[in-house]
């Protein structure tokens, strides 16, 4: 999201009640670059007004810039400057508790020694029933090396965990699974396969996150080898599976025919490497796409997209998604008439929406609209649910069009905080998994 890099800060001030002063106040603030977000009235009254007023900054200097110009504000005061980030983080954002209460005797005995050894033994005779009998079946891990985290690069994995803990507090908000951040120091492929393959009995799938390009590539397939439920890297397919949604409504709108119509890619890292291979499965044609690294280009070659130049691609394609995390790159003198850009990287894309609709541009549209948070959750849930061994991309393209679908008309995507959005994708992931027979649970009444 386009606030991913920035600095948060809640701003309590108390104006002179007179029309406008709020007004002049957001502009010396925009006047300095600063974006305001919610405003929170605390108290009217009849000479002045105190408000929570919520700005974002581009860094430390820039915030302390902001606050100074509030301070000077000749018609109001500054009284209060909060944190409410870091406030949230206190103790972290998740926990494990019981599922009951444990205030006799006889609840000891049945939730641990003695009464639990029966059910021990049960599983050892039957390890199917472990999915009903213990919280595996709602657990999935949240695994990172913190080597690429966000738009903050290779911080490590104990700064990665706040990151991860968002992504659990999301996963069960929406889908009601347990993700479990594991924090791995050690960014050896190998080592890597080997820990998450020993501790995969714990959990119903593993989600890897935040893993640099390119091994995040050989991570992900040799650890599907490895073990017997799904694996997937949320930056490649869930980033995919939002993109191509995005893409499939703004083709509607357009009248642009993605079957049709030549679509290219800049930048071949994680994410652009995915979007590139489910576009190619979708459509049946090339994707052309660039990147500075040769490989990059290799692997897309060998996917079967096709090499190109960001010269061609902006001079030849309809559609062009550029991931390449360079501000500014597409100059608005490179956009052609009609053209479909999907400008992806965050806080800054290649080019600002507005001005590639200036340009000529038919649909624009940024980062902040493509949100992996569509997808991921809906997707675990249903894989987790149907108990498949493996996510195909019939499943993920199934996820795209569920998305797609839930989009209010005239809009690319959904709310992203609609539960029934991922109640959608859950069911349409839960179908293909019955439609190819990888489902090794019993998922009748589930679509009802």
């Amino acid at each position: 999201m386009w606030y991913e890099d920035k600095i948060m800060r809640t701003l309590r001030c108390r104006t002179i009640q007179k029309p406008g002063v709020l007004g002049r106040l957001l502009t010396v603030i925009g006047d300095l670059g600063g974006l305001t977000g919610e405003i929170k009235t605390i108290l009217m009254g009849s000479s002045h007004v105190v408000r929570d007023i919520v700005i974002f900054a581009d860094d430390a200097d820039h915030m302390t810039r902001l606050i100074q110009a509030v301070r000077e504000f000749p018609e109001g005061e500054l009284l209060e400057i909060r944190d409410e980030v870091m406030e949230m983080h206190q103790g972290g954002k998740i926990a494990i508790r019981s599922r009951y209460e444990i205030n006799t005797v006889s609840d000891l005995r049945k939730v641990y020694t003695p009464g639990v050894a029966e059910v021990s033994l049960k599983i050892q005779k039957n390890p199917a029933l472990a999915r009903r009998f213990t919280s595996i079946r709602h657990m999935v891990a949240i695994v990172t090396d913190g080597s690429a985290v966000l738009g903050l690069g290779d911080i490590g994995p104990l700064a990665a965990m706040p990151v991860m803990e968002g992504k659990a507090s999301l996963m069960e908000t929406l889908c009601g699974l347990s993700g479990v951040p594991i924090l791995l120091n050690t960014k050896d492929v190998t080592a890597i396969v080997d820990t998450v393959a020993a501790i995969a009995p714990t959990f119903s799938a593993i989600q890897l996150e935040d893993i640099s390009a390119p091994r995040c590539f050989e991570i992900e397939r040799r650890l599907q080898e490895r073990v017997s439920i799904p694996v997937m890297h949320d930056d490649q397919h869930g980033t995919a599976v939002v993109v191509t949604a995005a893409l499939m409504n703004a083709s509607r709108l357009t009248g642009i025919s993605l079957d049709q119509c030549r679509i290219g890619q800049v930048g071949l890292g994680a994410a652009g490497l995915a979007i590139s291979k489910m576009l190619i499965h979708l459509t049946g044609r090339p994707v052309l796409g660039t990147d500075l690294v040769p490989d990059a280009v290799a692997r897309l070659v060998e996917a079967g997209g096709q090499a190109s130049s960001l010269k061609d691609i902006m001079a030849g394609c309809d559609v062009v998604i550029a991931t390449t995390g360079a501000p500014g790159l597409i100059k608005p003198e490179m956009i052609r008439k009609g053209q479909i850009i999907l400008a992806l990287s965050n806080p800054n894309p290649e080019i600002e929406p507005d001005k590639a609709r200036e340009a000529g541009a038919s649909f624009a549209a940024d980062g902040k609209l493509v949100n992996n948070v569509l997808g991921f959750p809906g997707i675990f849930r249903g894989a987790v649910d149907a108990d498949v061994p493996r996510i195909t991309r019939e499943m993920l393209l199934a996820a795209s069009r569920a998305i797609a679908e839930a989009a209010p008309a005239g809009e690319i995507v959904p709310n992203p905080l609609d539960r029934q959005v991922h109640l959608r994708v859950a069911r349409a992931v839960a179908r293909v998994a019955l439609d190819q027979g990888l489902n090794r649970d019993d998922i009748t009444g589930y679509f009802d």
